[in-house]
């Protein structure tokens, strides 16, 4: 009887996790079974991708501000950015050097018969200039913008730093800006009712379009990076979960995760998956100013998924133009290359394809090569997604142990 009812409480814990993997297994064998024509509810999955796209700006702004106007001092928001970048870099290299052995391993571009076409002309863009827009907005209104999400979150951690500064007079705006945080998280509880409906769609219409250009000279690009990233997922997730919490780091890692990682599978967006992210988040144990400080910022500077891809990248272009993709000092500037895609460039609007611009530059390799990359990220992008998405979750886990000691999570359970 005990048993039956620790089974019960079992899968109303994994319920809704369980409902959203359902919905994206029927969606995949609708788009395997009927093809192209599942192109024709794909509208149910655009609806949920809109609705998570309207709510992620106001609620990146008030989570972030809030979480930063709350603090009791400035140096715990200083220790927070210290710990949170020391542990997107480390992973960072980790994830570069995972894909780096499996490259070695299962050379990508070895026998690759790829027509190269010159791409469309390419803006060229000065770097102060691209720096300038990455930061900043020339008005207010550009803020509303998910395009512009590093300029929202350094304006949102500007009020935040303002109001907490301000202190007596800026306690109504203080309160304010948590309201609204709290606000705009119940609003994606009810947006993620309609999840199940939305992924299950969304996922029959790509496996119904793209489903069979897995195939040809790409596949084994594909058939590298998809196992390598499921592993890294598996294995990589649970150690750094292990690491920040132990064993019930790791229950209460995998018991909260699923959701995020459908929904970044499903959309194909970090930012989108931020309202999910931060609920799991909570549900782990995350403290507040620690999880919507590290995961918003996460989904626009912390990329393991992308640093996966981009190592692939580098690996079957090499293959393709019988460069000797061997020695150490090949080996460090793949993965810096990769860092710089991953955490630096990911934050820039169109980051990903000015990382295939740095690949084919720092490698003197033809412009004509863009494209075989470029086809690359397009079909490594769902799960490279769900790394990016899933690690700001599991990092922000890492940055807590870090600042508030190997006891957090039962002084976290009092507070949840």
């Amino acid at each position: 009887m005990k048993r039956v009812i620790i089974l019960k409480e079992k899968l109303k814990t994994y319920r809704f996790p369980l409902i959203l993997l359902a919905s994206i297994l029927i969606g995949s064998i609708v788009g395997l079974t009927f093809g192209e024509k599942t192109g024709v509810i794909k509208p149910f999955g655009d609806i949920f991708l809109n609705l998570l796209f309207m709510t992620v700006i106001p609620l990146v702004f008030f989570s972030i501000s809030s979480a930063i106007a709350n603090m009791d001092s400035m140096k715990r928001l200083g220790k927070i950015m210290g710990s949170m970048m020391t542990v997107f870099i480390i992973t960072g290299i980790i994830s570069s050097a995972f894909m780096l052995f499996a490259t070695i391993l299962f050379p990508p571009g070895a026998g690759a018969d790829i027509q190269l076409e010159t791409p469309d002309e390419v803006e060229d863009v000065a770097l102060s200039e691209q720096i300038v827009n990455t930061f900043t907005v020339p008005d207010f209104v550009d803020l509303f913008s998910r395009e512009n999400m590093l300029a929202l979150i350094i304006f949102a951690v500007l009020i935040g730093l303002a109001t907490g500064l301000t202190g007596e007079q800026g306690r109504p705006f203080t309160k304010f800006l948590t309201s609204g945080s709290e606000v705009f998280m119940k609003l994606i509880q009810l947006i993620m009712y309609y999840a199940p409906i939305g992924l299950g769609a969304y996922f029959a219409a790509l496996i119904g379009e793209f489903g069979t250009e897995l195939l040809g000279d790409y596949a084994k690009a594909v058939l590298i990076y998809y196992p390598v990233s499921i592993l890294y997922f598996a294995f990589g997730f649970t150690l750094y979960a292990f690491i920040a919490g132990g064993k019930k780091g790791i229950s209460h890692f995998w018991k909260n995760i699923l959701a995020p990682a459908a929904t970044a599978l499903g959309t194909g967006s970090s930012i989108a998956t931020i309202p999910v992210n931060l609920q799991a988040a909570k549900k782990i144990g995350v403290p507040k100013d620690i999880r919507e400080t590290v995961l918003p910022l996460g989904a626009t500077i912390h990329m393991d998924g992308s640093c996966l891809a981009a190592m692939l990248k580098i690996a079957f272009v090499f293959g393709v133009f019988n460069m000797d993709f061997t020695g150490i000092s090949t080996f460090l500037t793949a993965i810096g290359i990769c860092l710089l895609s991953g955490i630096v460039m990911s934050g820039i609007p169109g980051g990903g394809f000015i990382g295939e611009m740095m690949i084919i530059t720092l490698y003197g390799l033809p412009i004509q090569a863009l494209p075989v990359i470029s086809a690359i990220g397009v079909v490594v992008d769902p799960p490279a997604t769900m790394i990016n998405s899933t690690g700001d979750t599991v990092s922000s886990m890492l940055v807590t142990r870090h600042l508030d000691g190997k006891d957090w999570m039962e002084n976290a359970e009092v507070e949840v």
